[in-house]
């Protein structure tokens, strides 16, 4: 998976535990560097495509269980400027991709039964009318003419030599209109093939004039188009620049009219420390921002504008426990840079454990995500993920990349797995920040094993003392928890991993008491926790 830190590879999940913080001798393995966008390549010409070899299909590779895929922060978007358009390559038409051949043979043409050659739609090479040829010779008798003389598109004459009346009302047009369409292939083109060839017969024109547009089109506020309308003069393009000019691009939401804006962390960390932020609206006007406190674990980060403008909106948090898949989403964002990009999808699922890192080296982030196939690319992150109503439900954090950057190489894009924190959970975190501008996390005090292969979360064996594996003085350890138990069940959820573990207790709140299941010598047993805290990231 890959956090809004696009285009960096998926780091793998640390050797340290996480839930408390892993031993001072345990180190975390650091992800690779982010990769720059491939080069752009000239579009080629068109031109016929020879026959070519079946291409052989792709294969995935495994899915790994929940949990314990490799995943990645979305990177910011590169600094400005944007990507130049029309640069990117344009696929040959007359090759299916590989792994979804739309021929039935090799050489074939999209359209056609046999080698792409001569007329797109013919059956040969170079056909004209005919049985092979298109468009068809007109027929030697109209089917509306109801019989006569000719071989033309005018209405027949009468048995003195006379055109017979027209017929009343609208039934004889509507007749043509209908046969002339299908001989022709389409309405549109049936409709002027027959009008053209009346008006050449000298029996007179026929005009056909589009309805009138109305002055005002207006959307209902409640379609994608007016809640994209309503959100986007609260969502804000975020600029981070370290002291040695490095930086990137994410996004960021409007929290309060005091000017605060909630976003990811690795969108911000880049500057928090000497470097520059600043935030751009959707009129295009630029404001200086600063770090008011940030979240490493959770991703989390809340900015103040230096001077905010008056009647800032914020945006309408919503309940991201009310949420249903299926549910319809709106994300908003920068994807490579692309200021107030408006992509749409449904919540895809729901708890999924994510643990990502922005490819710094630095520790993971975890989260219990909201799933949805709505397009998230680097630049993407921080920005608001927005359910049917226009409310926000979750933060675009992360995405999954296929071959760790995609099939081709290069930097990761979407593919339509995204991955959103939970608002309610970030609104805590938000709330915390704000207030004293330090993190506070929810934890029992044990040392994870996430590399332990096991349907469960294991607690840690070696790697520290015992009483740091287990702080008996801790709510797991107070609760007769001993290293090498296995953690199968919280708050009554199945529990497969480590990871799944930690997300799960960092949906909670210092002080909740919470039901535990354990393995002790393949023996269950269920204990209740109270949740203890701990203030800042280590």
């Amino acid at each position: 998976m890959s956090n809004e830190n696009e285009g960096t590879a998926a780091p793998q999940h640390p050797a340290a535990p996480s839930v408390p913080p892993a031993p001072a001798s345990e180190t975390q393995a650091g992800a690779p560097q982010p990769q720059p966008a491939s080069a752009p390549v000239k579009q080629p010409a068109f031109a016929p495509v020879p026959p070519v070899s079946e291409p052989a299909t792709r294969q995935f590779p495994p899915t790994a269980p929940p949990g314990t895929e490799p995943t990645q922060q979305i990177p910011p978007a590169p600094a400005y400027p944007a990507p130049a358009y029309g640069q990117a390559p344009a696929p040959a038409y007359d090759q299916a991709p590989q792994g979804q051949d739309y021929g039935q043979s090799q050489g074939q043409g999209h359209y056609g039964q046999g080698p792409a050659q001569g007329s797109a739609y013919g059956q040969g090479p170079g056909s004209a009318h005919g049985a092979d040829g298109w468009p068809p010779p007109p027929p030697t008798v109209p089917a509306y003419s109801g019989g006569g003389h000719g071989g033309g598109w005018g209405a027949p004459l009468g048995a003195d030599g006379t055109p017979p009346p027209k017929p009343k009302g609208k039934g004889g047009l509507i007749a043509g209109v209908l046969v002339a369409a299908l001989l022709a292939g389409g309405i549109g083109g049936g409709v002027g093939y027959w009008a053209a060839d009346r008006s050449n017969n000298g029996t007179g024109s026929t005009t056909i004039s589009a309805g009138n547009t109305p002055k005002d089109l207006k959307r209902e506020a409640g379609s994608i188009a007016g809640l994209a309308s309503g959100a986007l003069p609260s969502v804000v393009t975020i600029e981070a620049s370290a002291g040695d000019g490095e930086g990137g691009t994410g996004t960021g939401f409007v929290y309060d009219q005091q000017g605060h804006i909630l976003t990811n962390n690795h969108v911000v960390a880049s500057a928090a420390n000497g470097g520059k932020l600043s935030a751009t609206f959707s009129d295009g006007k630029k404001y200086e921002a600063e770090v008011v406190g940030r979240a490493q674990g959770y991703d989390v980060a809340v900015l103040k504008l230096k001077n905010p403008p008056a009647g800032l909106k914020p945006l309408p948090l919503g309940d991201s426990e009310k949420v249903a898949v299926g549910d319809s989403t709106i994300a908003i964002g920068a994807p490579f840079g692309l200021s107030n990009t408006v992509t749409t999808g449904i919540v895809s699922a729901k708890n999924r454990p994510v643990a990502s890192g922005d490819g710094s080296g630095g520790k993971n982030s975890y989260m219990s995500a909201l799933q949805t196939d709505a397009s998230i690319n680097p630049g993407n992150s921080g920005g608001p993920l927005l359910d049917g109503r226009g409310a926000v439900i979750g933060i675009n954090s992360a995405i999954q990349s296929a071959g760790n950057g995609g099939f081709g190489g290069g930097q990761a894009g979407s593919i339509g797995l995204g991955f959103a924190i939970p608002i309610n959970q970030a609104k805590n975190v938000a709330e915390s920040l704000i207030k004293t501008g330090q993190p506070v996390y929810p934890v029992i005090l044990v040392s994870v094993d996430l590399q332990a292969k096991v349907a469960g979360a294991k607690i840690s064996e070696q790697g520290a003392p015992v009483n740091e594996l287990v702080d008996p003085n801790g709510p797991a350890g107070k609760a007769g928890l001993k290293p090498g138990d296995l953690i199968t069940e919280f708050g009554g959820k199945p529990v497969d991993s480590g990871p799944t573990l930690i997300s799960m207790i960092w949906t909670y709140k210092p002080g909740d008491t919470v039901k535990l299941t354990y393995q002790r010598g393949g023996k269950p047993n269920t204990v209740d926790i109270t949740l203890g805290s701990r203030v800042g990231d280590k």
